[in-house]
């Protein structure tokens, strides 16, 4: 006798969550390159997604479960040109080439992803959102995350994106390769995205975003070889690949391990090694931005940890540099606390101060290195500022880092 195997829904629901957190972004670019456009690829997705989590669990999740998000989604698609009565030449024949067998596509997709990306930064899009609308529609970060990341309320972030999208539908902007004589001006946006999805990741406190270091990695690379002679695509596949050769040093066993204290043993060679010779390509190409300052600091710090090179008045120098030609609050926090590492933690103070306090009201970092730096002043209102820092962080390792640092205080 057969005996049908019942499907788990608990096993269904979080296969469908998976899937959204690591396909959404492939399978929106997958329908828009193929002429759906941005909204409409959105909207037949979520519908795809809410059909998902009512079918997965009574019929158990697919043995391909992008490939069946995808056809559900071109169906919704095609049915909505339908109802609308309006026939776009193309787009019928463009939605039934796109395959309805149980293969999800693979390796064009990444490729998709960066040409959406592109899009993203067309001229006729505000510049002060094309980095945010690449994080929502290509990489599936929510509005909450992206707003964290410019400092402003997800409600803020959120209206400014539905505005981005009205915009592209209203403009009819294509979705098409841009010229090679158009790289350059929105590679730039596209590089700020790309750190911005990686920088993701560590903010995700239960890691579930883990992979989005090794997309940001992987699309890094892609932009350098795109673009060969921008010294800043070269510098952020440095900058990433330092950091993301650490990865495994800073939280081995579920705590957190700040940087002076990790087991150098768990860097990935290989990794630093790429880092180093991507920096070296940028120099060569004789521009200096953002990027390569911080890729620059990096190598810094692993010299002094791997070498015992003693570095540090030379990355204060480079925050200095950093400073004047990418100005910025996460900037200024890490330049003092590069400064109080120097033995300077009176001028590191000062340097905190000049900050306006509404912009870091909520700001977990500045409170953080606010409390190290009064910790070693042995100002009483290091333990408060530690709490601050404890209450805005997402990260039981992080608050149970900053609980002990703040215990030592008060011990």
């Amino acid at each position: 006798m057969e005996h049908r195997i019942t499907p788990d829904p608990q096993r269904s629901r979080a296969t469908a969550e998976v899937v959204a957190r690591a396909s959404y972004g492939r399978l929106v670019a997958w329908l828009a390159a193929r002429g759906a456009g941005i909204a409409a690829a959105e909207d037949a997705l979520a519908d795809a997604f809410v059909k998902a989590l009512e079918r997965w669990p009574i019929d158990g999740p697919p043995d391909n479960p992008e490939a069946w998000l995808l056809t559900a989604a071109r169906r919704k698609l095609i049915d909505a040109n339908r109802h609308s009565q309006v026939r776009h030449g193309a787009m019928d024949d463009i939605l039934r080439s796109i395959d309805e067998r149980d293969s999800a596509p693979a390796a064009a997709l990444p490729d998709e992803r960066l040409r959406l990306m592109y899009i993203c930064a067309h001229p006729a899009i505000d510049p002060s959102i094309r980095t945010p609308l690449m994080l929502q529609t290509v990489l599936g970060l929510d509005a909450r995350t992206i707003a964290g990341a410019f400092l402003t309320s997800p409600s803020t972030m959120g209206q400014r994106l539905v505005r981005a999208k009205r915009k592209i539908a209203e403009a009819r902007i294509v979705f098409a390769d841009p010229d090679p004589e158009d790289l350059a001006e929105r590679t730039e946006a596209v590089l700020d995205a790309i750190y911005a999805a990686f920088g993701a990741h560590f903010d995700d406190a239960q890691r579930q975003g883990a992979g989005l270091a090794e997309e940001a990695l992987f699309l890094a690379r892609l932009v350098a070889r795109l673009t060969p002679k921008t010294a800043e695509a070269h510098g952020l596949v440095a900058l990433i690949a330092f950091i993301h050769a650490r990865d495994a040093a800073r939280s081995p066993s579920a705590a957190y391990i700040p940087f002076d204290s990790q087991d150098t043993t768990l860097w990935r060679v290989d990794l630093i090694s790429e880092a180093e010779l991507s920096l070296a390509t940028a120099a060569q190409l004789a521009t200096h931005g953002r990027y390569q300052l911080e890729a620059a600091i990096q190598s810094a710090h692993v010299a002094r940890r791997l070498y015992g090179a003693d570095t540090r008045r030379h990355v204060v120098m480079l925050y200095d540099r950093l400073l004047t030609i990418a100005p910025s609050v996460a900037a200024i926090i890490a330049r003092a606390a590069a400064i109080n590492a120097a033995g300077e933690p009176e001028q590191a103070l000062i340097s905190l101060d000049a900050i306006d306090p509404q912009r870091v009201d909520r700001h977990q970092p500045y409170w953080a290195t606010r409390a190290a730096i009064a910790a070693r002043l042995n100002l009483p209102c290091a333990v408060d500022c530690y709490q601050r820092a404890i209450g805005l962080s997402d990260d039981a390792s992080v608050r149970s880092f900053l609980a002990e640092r703040q215990n030592d205080v008060t011990a």
